[in-house]
């Protein structure tokens, strides 16, 4: 099955938990398992519940779980195969009109930040702009794993509220 590209919050809340795992697993990115915990808490009142939920069982997850959420997102500016939720935002930041210099200078932070976090540099790229992302990743490359480990945890609840906006239509009443 296919997923729609809009849904409503009432056609959610009508799902088997198959249908919700597949029309909800790829907000967390390549975390199916969240759509799964937070399958339990059915029936939803309203797009920001079914947010706060996901990013609690997403948040309060075994540490190894959610360091996989962590590691399974892709380099910002990457040439490698990401999902596509994922190309559609780094293509709105402008990250696939990069110049060699910024993709070799992006490159590297990303490497440097990698290495010293093991897991990618996470950031909620709409509204931003290429030097916007370069810049926020100069600075946070400095910080401890602990500020790190917050922040990306912060633009992944970022990221999965614009998603989910994205692809649920609150229903309004024709006049």
């Amino acid at each position: 099955m296919t997923p729609p590209i809009f849904l409503t919050l009432e056609e959610i809340n009508r799902m088997s938990e198959a249908e919700f795992v597949v029309n909800l697993g790829g907000i967390f990115e390549h975390s199916p398992w969240v759509a799964e915990g937070a399958y339990a808490h059915i029936p939803f009142h309203s797009i920001a519940e079914l947010h706060k939920i996901m990013v609690h069982t997403a948040r309060n997850a075994e540490q190894e779980q959610v360091e996989e959420l962590l590691r399974a997102h892709p380099d910002l500016a990457t040439r490698l195969q990401v999902s596509p939720l994922s190309a559609a935002e780094q293509q709105g930041a402008g990250l696939d009109r990069l110049t060699l210099e910024e993709f070799t200078r992006l490159t590297a932070l990303n490497a440097a930040y990698t290495k010293q976090f093991r897991f990618p540099f996470i950031l909620a790229v709409r509204g931003k702009n290429k030097d916007d992302i370069i810049q926020s990743i100069e600075e946070r490359v400095n910080r401890t794993l602990e500020e790190e480990w917050e922040q990306a945890l912060t633009e992944i609840g970022k990221i999965t509220a614009f998603r989910l906006n994205d692809l649920i239509q609150e229903k309004t009443t024709e006049l």
